[in-house]
């Protein structure tokens, strides 16, 4: 069943690291299956406090995606996200809901 990544960027701090950490981010997805479904596109908020950028990735399980998240080469990466900038970032994994089936939770 397939997983998505989502991150959500709050607040950013400092765009340096954010810039640093963009290849990084790139080489460390080599050889994992991932497929960028959303990437800093158009947004509205529905909900809750203004954000600045919304990425979504899909991974085909959500061991794929924790394998991914985990791996040495994004650590690495991460590590200037955290410093370029706040955010809240998940792992969810997808369902098929028939259509006209309430979802509201």
């Amino acid at each position: 069943m397939a997983a998505y990544v989502v991150v959500v960027r709050e607040k950013t701090r400092d765009a340096a690291e954010l810039a640093a950490y963009s290849p990084k981010a790139k080489a460390a997805s080599a050889g994992h299956p991932l497929i960028v479904r959303a990437f800093h596109g158009r947004y509205r908020i529905l909900e809750g406090p203004d954000i600045e950028a919304v990425s979504i990735l899909e991974f085909p399980t959500f061991e794929d995606a924790e394998r991914w998240y985990d791996t040495p080469a994004y650590r690495e990466a991460l590590a200037h996200r955290l410093r370029g900038a706040d955010y809240r970032a998940v792992i969810v994994e997808g369902h098929a809901v028939e259509s006209g089936t309430s979802v509201i939770t």
